[in-house]
């Protein structure tokens, strides 16, 4: 038997079904969030649709898009991110979900505010003000006055309607962006929510505005529509950050978002080989299933050149822990579903040359990659 044979044996876990509910994805392989900017006013066309259904015509399961916006004039900084309200851009999302079931493969929409991580000033609505729990950026300072109540009300409003939309154009599900320091989670960090309200305090307090979203979510889409969030304890520039230091807290968050309705709590970490707490070597996702017995998607640093590729170009070196520990893990049943970001960015047919074990055929990632649409 040759290496590549053995190779294409070993990864045969990325490629077998995984059913939830009524939802059967048909590998463990998901096309992680990844900002594009390639949707100009906020409406996504043609291009956009082709570059997903490439990937879902090679092998991915589960497509979750780039973060899409929920209907509020702060919810970005940037007019070329795609917006998830309207006609033209609804419109161009059902195009979208055509093409990609037309391929075989599933597709959940990321609905995403920004929050105080966008720019006072910012295009593509300068005159709205950055919104946040308590007006503060991720160094905490002061930027804007905190969020009203009635503010917090009708942000949610607009996260059940665009739920509800992904659920009328016939999506398969909806995730809810509640990581890297953008609007949810920025009320869930203490660094950036210094409420003394209902909304603020300690952690389950803090948590409050992330259990409404979802709770809202949930009742706007009904009981059988697959509902994910995506959480972090890393945000962007502060990758130390932690949301919860021990599992007993962590347990406390996942639980009380697991009732008001989350399926999939898709854990994003830097490395996935990284263990979440001292004394176990299970990373974010895994502590996420021994928790909550939810769904989880596992994410960071899959398929990089030096976490995968060069196992298959050298057949040796970190390449071969990496990937070896990403399998054993998936067959151990510590995760479910295995998230791929900058390397299926790069190359659209990534799982369909791991699945046929095409190795030496892989791209590598490179900041290139990002100017155009593959």
């Amino acid at each position: 038997m040759s290496n590549q044979q053995q190779n294409v044996r070993s990864t045969a876990s990325l490629f077998e079904p995984y059913t939830l509910g009524g939802l059967t994805i048909p590998t463990r392989v998901v096309m992680a969030p990844m900002t594009r900017s390639f949707s100009p006013n906020g409406v996504p066309g043609p291009d956009v649709a082709a570059y997903y259904r490439r990937r879902a015509e090679n092998g991915v399961g589960l497509i979750i898009t780039e973060g899409t916006l929920i209907d509020h004039p702060a919810a970005t900084d940037d007019p070329n991110v795609p917006n998830f309200h309207g006609e033209a851009a609804l419109n161009g999302w059902a195009e979208v979900v055509r093409q990609v079931h037309e391929a075989g493969g599933k597709i959940m929409p990321q609905i995403w505010h920004i929050g105080m991580t966008r720019p006072v000033g910012a295009q593509p609505n300068p005159e709205a003000l950055p919104i946040g729990p308590s007006g503060l950026d991720l160094n905490g300072n002061p930027v804007t006055e905190p969020m009203t109540q009635a503010e917090i009300k009708r942000v949610i409003q607009a996260y059940a309607d665009a739920a509800a939309n992904a659920k009328r154009i016939g999506f398969d599900g909806v995730e809810i962006h509640g990581a890297h320091g953008y609007l949810i989670d920025q009320f869930l960090w203490e660094r950036t929510n210094r409420r003394t309200d209902e909304y603020g305090g300690d952690m389950m307090k803090r948590a409050r505005f992330a259990i409404e979203v979802v709770a809202a979510v949930r009742a706007a889409v009904g009981p059988d529509f697959p509902v994910a969030i995506r959480l972090s304890q890393w945000k962007t520039t502060h990758y130390d950050a932690k949301l919860a230091d021990t599992p007993e807290k962590l347990e406390q968050l996942l639980t009380a978002l697991s009732e008001a309705g989350v399926d999939i709590f898709h854990c994003s970490t830097r490395r996935f080989w990284e263990p979440e707490f001292a004394g176990s070597d299970l990373n974010f996702a895994g502590w996420a299933k021994k928790l909550t017995g939810k769904t989880v998607i596992t994410v960071g640093s899959v398929g990089l050149d030096e976490a995968f590729t060069s196992l298959f170009t050298e057949g040796k070196g970190a390449g071969k822990k990496d990937i070896d520990e990403l399998l054993k893990r998936l067959e151990d049943q510590e995760f479910d579903l295995v998230a791929v970001g900058r390397a299926l960015l790069a190359d659209p047919e990534w799982a369909a040359k791991v699945r046929e074990g095409r190795f030496d055929e892989l791209k590598a990632f490179t900041p290139e990659a990002l100017k155009t649409l593959v």
